[in-house]
Parts: structure tokens; sequence; C-alpha cells
């Protein structure tokens, strides 16, 4: 019930077949498939080295209302932000929900955005090492939305403000540079 992305069949220096990529808010953001020897599943990843306010690439044909969503993400350099995250119920570039960790910062949060603007639901404290590989999931039934980073469990609570289908990728924010790679996302097994 799961589709997984790697980027190794997709061309270096592009944006990956499937993909769609854009910004919430101003800025130039640069996603391109990439080389990494680090890689978890060598020798690709999609990388984002643009600026932008928060930078997202999303699958263009996925739709998703319950399941979840899973990436490994590597925060290699940033000045305001070391950031990766992941987004879904994706309805288009101004309204969706995302999870991100953050390397500056040692935390993670949970966001919903509508009508462009991002609103905090939680912060937690959790470290978040720059250059080492991090795994960011979220499971999202309902009002229900769990966030765990490396397999613990940081946040869980109920929000229902954006609802239904939407599509699933991953996120940015200001100046960073960050890696990406399995990316994974299903649904509820019995939905």
């Amino acid at each position: 019930m799961a589709e997984t992305f790697n980027f190794d069949a997709d061309a270096e220096g592009a944006l990956p077949r499937a993909w769609a990529d854009g910004v919430t808010g101003k800025g130039s953001p640069q996603w391109i498939v990439a080389g990494d020897p680090t890689a978890p599943s060598p020798p690709q990843v999609l990388m984002q080295r643009g600026q932008g306010d928060f930078p997202w690439c999303v699958l263009r044909d996925a739709r998703l209302a319950d399941g979840f969503v899973e990436v490994k993400f590597k925060p290699i350099s940033g000045h305001e932000d070391q950031a990766g995250g992941v987004v879904w119920r994706w309805k288009d570039r101004d309204n969706y929900y995302v999870a991100r960790a953050n390397a500056l910062e040692n935390n993670v949060s949970l966001y919903y955005t509508q009508h462009g603007r991002r609103n905090t639901l939680r912060y937690v404290d959790a470290p978040v090492a720059r250059n080492q590989w991090h795994t960011l999931r979220v499971e999202f039934d309902g009002r229900r939305i769990r966030v765990a980073l490396d397999g613990r469990r940081y946040i869980d609570l109920d929000d229902d403000r954006i609802q239904g289908a939407g599509s699933v990728g991953v996120w940015t924010k200001a100046d960073s540079v960050t890696a990406f790679d399995d990316f994974v996302f299903g649904a509820v097994v019995g939905k």
C-alpha cells in the first residue's frame, strides 16, 4: 500500500519527473536531483539549494486523505534556517499541513498553512544534527496527527483545519540547503 521514491532513476540536475515545485510566499527555490554518496539509498537525492519563504516539492498525481508520509533528510547548511519537512493534504501552494525538523533550533514543529499563511500548532525540542540523515514521519487519520523524528514520536494532537485528499511532498524554509531521500507515502490500511 506504500509508494517509495529514491530519485535514482531521475536525471541528475533536473526536477524529478513526477514532481512539481514552487514556493509559498516569495523566493526562488531550486529543487534538483543531485548525487550524494552518503544517501540512504545511493547514488542520488532530491536537493533544495535555492531560497524562498517556504519552498515545497510535491507529487503531481498523489491524492491522499488519511495515511502516512515519511522521508529521510539531511540538513546541510543555512544561516537563517536548516530545515527539512514533509507536507500532506496539499491542496495548492497556499493550503496544506507541514511538519518539519530544524537543525539550527533543535526542534520538531507542526503547522497548517492556509491562504498562504503558516500557523503554528506545536513546537517540541528534539535533537536534529546538521549534516546527518534523519527520518521524519507523519501519520494522519481524520483529525489525528502524529509526528515522529528518528523513530521517536514528538507530536500527537487533533486538528481538522485542512480536510480531504491532497498531495504529499517535501518542504524547506528560507535558505535551507537540504537533501531528501527515500520518500514514502501510503494510505491507512482498511480505508
